[in-house]
């Protein structure tokens, strides 16, 4: 820990003695047609508050370029004749980096004379134009701004209205109440698996991504009814971005600190040649923050991970990208309690028992696109992607922390998916545009698992499986505008399981009204449909007489209705209110096959049971989200949200109970300031920043009580849980203080920056759940909020 802090100190040192002195950099970029994706020639492209004002016009590619602009934020506007103009804010040009840009515009429908800008914030808008409800972008700028993160992609989405994560430390994204494996996760348009590290067996928690914010460009959020391209997901789809390396300069981030140590290079593959690469390398421990006292873990954790992205353009055959993501991480905890970490498999949840957990988890995604101009309205993009997944497991249980344990959890997974898409895009004309598109997955899944079952007394084969599942989604979406005011999209999605012959054909529109200036309404309604993870499909199943077997192989889609009606206001070109309500209907739920039975898979997260499974349960969640934000303008931000929510689902025994991650209410304020200028070259940069969250907890399952409220479990008959109360109400509601600062200097080829983040500053531990604990006062034990977590970090640009 002495050498890692010494050699931060020491480059932190050396970027304060070099010199400063006529600090500019290049920002270059292509302007291009927002259906089309065609270049636009001739646009002009102008840099505001400069003075001299600068500006350039696109060349025969649409690519424009600007030698030397000032460092800090710029604001830019593009203009060309016969379509909407679009002001680009919070630009953030730095000393040791080239600035390059995309940037789309809209064809007007009004003739030449008659087009005029209207007063639109386009900041935060989704960057796919088909989805017009319930989505958002989310910027890399903004990531590394808002506190909270991490400069994690899954942590961020917690700071926007309906969305949050479970408190205890890991990056489950709750999107309004939805569990958090209905959601998808896609890069680079291929869907990837969960990619995040210490991965659960469900692939749906771990404790931070495996992506951060030097890799990633601007990437859509979606979080209902969604665009007619999306499927196989009822609760959100993120669908993120790779950048594309600089390809006319050799540049570096180098990063050290608490968390880990990490390296960034990207260039051109060759001098004349638009081709570029990205790659990037992270490694991590928590043995610096076991030492400091940040974290109190019995044992040694791990991760590690790299990313790569290769730009191949062609004269005549298109344009080829190759992406690439992999990760390894682990830990080896000894005599954990309930208190310590959740395992999987654990049926007790006792404090009078000890387990000694090794874990292992690691993923890889890669994939090839493939772009090709059809002629000057239209282009074709076909995909191949693999990803692989997978973990082990291993507990023992002992009754004394000197004992030896015996096994009582036993896991071994792999998914490998295989994929192949194709899609067609065409600009109509200035009014219609669609894609039409086609996807093939095949799951191969080797899962391995035993487990102690409830009255049991050794390890149980729970699943033991080499199957291949395959899957087809179609889709056809279909964007018209009636005018430059209002906007529509249509169409259809196909899903079918080809394995047991379960289909979905799924209808979706929405629409979008500019009513006013400043005001905006939008309505989007989908059907939608997942399928339910693939352990349930082969899970052994205990029988009346003892025997298991396979019951569930005939499991149909979950299946969803999704309405949402939006308003937005923009009260000037930096301050916008938005609003939205929102209905939920969910049916052909796997519920237990047993009328007196609480469960529903909706409800599991990292622990899944085994049971006899039929698709007759039903669920609602239904919401009000309102959102004012203030982007960054005149150096400070704000972003104020509040969601009241409910989320319900039913059972075969006719009875509506809460989903667990029915929270109820969720409310996030957020706030920065920047202090530029400082220093005596006017070089350097001082950010704050500032984030308070309050929500409801999970709901849970109660143990055991008499009709006083005293505890009357039977720890000898195994008798710990009230399953007639399943998630009635939670503990209590959780909250955390965050608070984060930067500091950042400008010189003359590199730029530097010291980043501090205090998670949870409060230290708050919330109760999450409770377990039993004869060691406990009243015997009852509580899993709780993770608490203080500091992050310090130094990076270099160069």
């Amino acid at each position: 820990m002495k050498k890692s802090i010494l050699l931060m100190a020491c480059m932190i040192l050396f970027g304060f003695q070099a010199q400063s002195q006529n600090l500019s950099q290049v920002l270059r970029g292509t302007v291009i047609d927002q259906e089309s994706q065609m270049p636009l020639p001739g646009a002009n492209v102008v840099i505001l508050g400069t003075d001299p004002i600068l500006g350039t016009s696109t060349d025969f590619d649409g690519k424009f370029k600007f030698e030397a602009v000032p460092l800090g934020r710029l604001q830019i506007e593009v203009s060309f004749i016969g379509y909407q103009s679009r002001v680009l804010n919070n630009i953030e040009v730095n000393s040791a980096r080239e600035m390059v840009l995309k940037i789309e515009l809209q064809e007007s429908l009004s003739t030449l004379e008659e087009v005029t800008v209207k007063a639109k914030i386009k900041s935060g808008r989704a960057q796919n134009d088909m989805i017009q409800v319930s989505g958002r972008s989310i910027s890399m700028e903004e990531l590394n701004r808002f506190t909270a993160s991490f400069n994690d992609p899954a942590l961020v989405t917690a700071n926007y209205a309906g969305v949050s994560n479970s408190g205890s430390g890991g990056n489950e994204i709750i999107i309004r109440g939805n569990a958090p494996k209905y959601m998808q996760w896609k890069l680079d348009g291929l869907p990837i698996s969960n990619p995040n590290h210490f991965a659960d067996q469900g692939a749906v928690g771990g404790s931070t991504s495996a992506l951060n914010s030097n890799l990633l460009a601007t990437s859509d959020f979606s979080t209902g009814a969604f665009a007619p391209e999306y499927g196989n997901a009822l609760s959100g789809v993120y669908d993120l971005q790779i950048r594309e390396g600089n390809n006319e300069k050799l540049e570096a981030i180098f990063g050290i600190g608490l968390i880990g140590t990490d390296l960034t290079l990207e260039g051109p593959l060759a001098k004349g040649y638009d081709g570029s690469f990205l790659v990037n390398y992270r490694y991590s421990t928590a043995t610096l923050l076991n030492d400091l006292g940040a974290i109190d873990v019995n044992g040694d954790m791990f991760f590690q991970d790299a990313a790569f992205k290769v730009v191949l353009p062609t004269k005549k055959a298109g344009r080829f990208s190759i992406f690439g993501l992999g990760g390894y991480s682990g830990f080896a905890l000894k005599n954990a309690t309930p208190a310590d970490w959740e395992t999987p498999g654990d049926d007790v949840m006792s404090g009078n028992v000890y387990e000694d957990y090794d874990k292992q988890s690691f993923l890889f995604n890669s994939g090839i696109n493939h772009s090709i101009k059809i002629d000057d309205k239209s282009f074709l993009k076909s995909s191949i992607g693999f990803s692989l997944d997978g973990l082990e497991d291993d507990i023992w249980q002992k009754a004394d922390s000197n004992g030896v344990g015996i096994p009582s959890f036993d896991s071994d997974m792999q998914n490998r998916t295989y994929t192949a898409a194709t899609s067609y895009q065409r600009k109509h004309n200035n009014r219609l545009s669609y894609r039409i598109g086609s996807r093939y997955t095949l799951f191969d899944l080797d899962y391995q698992q035993a487990m102690m079952m409830p009255g049991d007394s050794s390890l149980q084969n729970t699943i033991g499986i080499q199957e291949q599942v395959g899957a087809l989604r179609n889709y056809l979406s279909m964007k018209y505008r009636l005018s430059d005011e209002i906007s529509l999209v249509a169409g259809l999605h196909h899903h079918h399981i080809l394995y047991n012959n379960k289909y979905s054909v799924e209808p979706r529109f929405s629409a979008s009204y500019q009513h006013h200036p400043k005001g905006t309404l939008r309505f989007g309604y989908g059907m939608h449909s997942s399928m339910e993870r693939l352990n349930h499909y082969f899970a052994k199943v205990k029988q009346a007489d003892g025997s298991y077997a396979q019951s569930n192989t005939d499991l149909d889609l979950l299946k969803a209705h999704h309405f949402v009606l939006g308003y937005d206001w923009a009260f000037s070109s930096n301050l916008k209110l938005s609003t939205e309500v929102y209905y939920q209907h969910l049916y052909q739920l796997p519920v237990a096959n047993d009328a007196n039975s609480y469960y529903s898979t909706i409800n599991e997260d990292f622990n899944i049971q085994y049971v006899d499974l039929v698709n007759k349960g039903t669920g609602r969640n239904y919401g009000l989200e309102m959102t004012l934000q203030r982007f960054l303008a005149n150096n400070y931000y704000f972003l104020i949200n509040a969601s009241v929510f409910d989320s319900k689902y039913t059972t075969l025994d006719g009875r509506e109970r809460n989903t667990r991650f029915n929270g109820n209410y969720i409310v996030n304020f957020l706030a920065g300031k920047e202090w530029t200028g400082l220093g005596s070259k006017n070089n350097q940069t001082l950010g704050i920043n500032f984030k308070a969250f309050i929500g409801g907890g999970k709901k849970v399952i109660p143990l055991l009580r008499d009709e006083n409220g005293n505890l009357a479990v039977n720890p000898a008959q195994g008798q710990y849980w009230d399953y007639d109360k399943a998630y009635e109400t939670d503990l209590e509601d959780i909250y955390t203080l965050t608070i984060s600062a930067s500091y950042k200097w400008q010189l003359k080829r590199t730029s530097h920056e010291l980043f501090l983040n205090l998670e949870n500053l409060s230290n708050n531990k919330g109760k999450l759940s409770e377990y039993y604990d004869a060691n406990q006062a009243g015997k009852v034990g509580y899993t709780t909020q993770f608490g203080l977590l500091p992050n310090l970090m130094y990076r270099i640009y160069f």
